[in-house]
């Protein structure tokens, strides 16, 4: 079993303006972002877990907690079974220390 590269275990803010062809960009927290009415992001730990951070109401992030889980290191099955919300897949295009580019 292949394993993510481990640039992933971090937290990631949308770096919207960075997107291209379906693929979306983020950069470390952090990163000196121009303004933005909030920004969603996401982070992943080696242990399995994972957060989003979605935009909530009145540009607030909020919280909510996950797990991730892969199969060949790029392509991320993620879950939300404390939230009961819809699990998402995501591939890793490309990470390294500054940039994550994923297909989500």
């Amino acid at each position: 079993m292949n394993e993510p590269p481990s640039a992933l275990f971090r937290r990631w803010v949308h770096s919207f303006e960075e997107d291209d062809d379906g693929i979306t960009a983020y950069r470390p927290h952090g990163h000196p972002f121009p303004p933005a009415r909030g920004r969603r992001g996401m982070e992943f730990a080696a242990d399995g877990t994972f957060t989003d951070h979605p935009i909530g109401r009145g540009d607030a992030l909020d919280s909510v907690p996950g797990l991730w889980q892969t199969k060949d290191g790029s392509h991320l099955a993620v879950s939300f079974p404390a939230a009961g919300l819809p699990g998402r897949e995501l591939e890793i295009v490309s990470c390294d220390e500054e940039l994550l580019r994923l297909r989500e």
